[in-house]
Formats: C-alpha cells, structure tokens, sequence
C-alpha cells in the first residue's frame, strides 16, 4: 500500500484520487502516522436483468472447434 503526505495529498489531490481511482489503495499519513486510508470505491453490482442481457449476447462456441483450436496452441507432452 502507497503512502502519501497530508502536504502531497494537498498538492497533488488530483494525482492521488486517479491513483486510487485506478484500483491503488493508498494510506495517508500526517507526521509520518498513518491517519486515513484512500480507496476505489466498489463496482455497483449488476442486476439479474443486465448479466441475462450480456449472457444472450456472448458468441455461441462450437466445442469441437474449440477443442481442436486447443490442442493446436497447447503442447500435449505437458
């Protein structure tokens, strides 16, 4: 975990909160103690009638094809 300075977060709070942003979880320190801790917040969960949606959505697979295209890339001496 990053730390960060109440004077850097100060500065730089734009910077730091993009960190975060990007999933880095960073603690923020005041005379070298940590005092807070910075963090993504959560994904919302999706609802059973958007993963249903995305679900319809995916390409069907042909599982010959699939087996096939697998054992062409994977070394079977493994």
């Amino acid at each position: 975990m990053a730390k960060v300075s109440i004077r850097e977060l100060r500065n730089h709070g734009g910077d730091v909160v993009d960190r975060a942003a990007r999933g880095e979880q960073i603690t923020i320190t005041r005379a070298g103690k940590a005092v807070a801790e910075l963090r993504p917040v959560s994904a919302p969960a999706l609802s059973a009638r958007t993963l249903l949606a995305h679900w319809r959505a995916l390409p069907t697979v042909d599982p010959l094809t699939l087996r096939r295209d697998i054992d062409e890339i994977l070394d079977s001496t493994l």
